[in-house]
């Protein structure tokens, strides 16, 4: 595929030299955060205001999804002591609002359910006032790992779309009726709790199509919603098909509010955690 060039509004640069105390406290406390294995464009924007979204049981992933520059390999064991070491870095940096996340762990047999629920009992306990937000992986369909999940009371649970249902190629060993059915569950086992997907623009999808899965997540009850630009870790990556301008993710953010969603962020610097503290204020 030839090399596009960024448009004016994607020139974003990132300052490492702005990292230095963030990097030090996760070097720390061996922790790992999705900022920096994503390549995220808004780490030096994110990490200067002391905000960070935590990676939990390691940086490898077991699917082989071509859009994300997590590791694909096999994972190490899970690290007991994560979650108090996340819960220290929370309490150290003040935060009022965490985002937690991890690598899809197919091969473990909850999905790593249990470690999400030990962390956000990890935080509670020396940050009780600290909003916490997760974003899971499917868990492979099993309705107990996500109970697990919401018995620990997350103050928003989060499960990405990440694009419409023709190029789901993209994601593999995931399933569109597989998310929209993980957030379903997720408001009939946990209703107080708000769910939060994502979708990526850029990947060939049409206006319809992503209309059609904000409709989707309306049926589903979703309540929160990030719509973002997808840019390539790399070129051995799923390739930008198209740089969406800024008055299409505006357009899109003014149909999902009227559509029903509580809040919204889109944009084409929004992910998932993109001023996350915003969400359900």
């Amino acid at each position: 595929m030839p090399v596009v060039r960024k448009p004016e509004w994607l020139q974003k640069r990132v300052s490492p030299g702005s990292h230095a105390e963030m990097e030090r406290l996760l070097g720390g406390l061996k922790l790992h955060t999705v900022c920096q294995e994503a390549l995220c464009p808004n780490i030096s924007e994110c990490f200067r205001q002391k905000q960070a979204t935590f990676l939990i049981m390691g940086n490898a992933c077991t699917r082989l999804c071509t859009f994300c520059n997590v590791r694909q390999e096999t994972p190490q064991p899970v690290d007991p002591g994560e979650p108090v070491r996340v819960a220290a870095a929370v309490e150290r940096l003040g935060l009022a609002h965490v985002v937690i996340t991890s690598p899809t762990r197919d091969d473990l047999p909850d999905g790593g359910a249990g470690h999400y629920a030990a962390t956000v009992a990890a935080i509670r306990s020396l940050s009780p006032d600290t909003r916490i937000e997760l974003l899971v992986p499917d868990f492979q369909g099993d309705r107990g790992s996500l109970a697990t999940v919401l018995t620990a009371q997350p103050d928003i649970l989060g499960h990405n779309l990440e694009t419409v249902p023709r190029l789901y190629e993209i994601r593999k060993g995931a399933d569109y009726c597989r998310s929209l059915a993980l957030l379903e569950d997720a408001k009939r086992l946990a209703p107080s709790i708000p769910t939060k997907s994502g979708i990526m623009l850029g990947l060939g999808e049409t206006l319809a199509e992503v209309r059609g899965a904000l409709a989707d997540l309306r049926s589903v009850d979703c309540s929160y919603l990030s719509l973002g630009q997808y840019l390539a870790p790399s070129r051995s990556h799923q390739p930008v098909i198209e740089f969406v301008p800024p008055e299409v993710f505006d357009l899109l953010r003014l149909e999902a509010l009227e559509m029903g969603f509580r809040h919204v962020e889109s944009g084409p610097y929004v992910r998932s955690s993109y001023h996350a503290a915003s969400y359900g204020q």
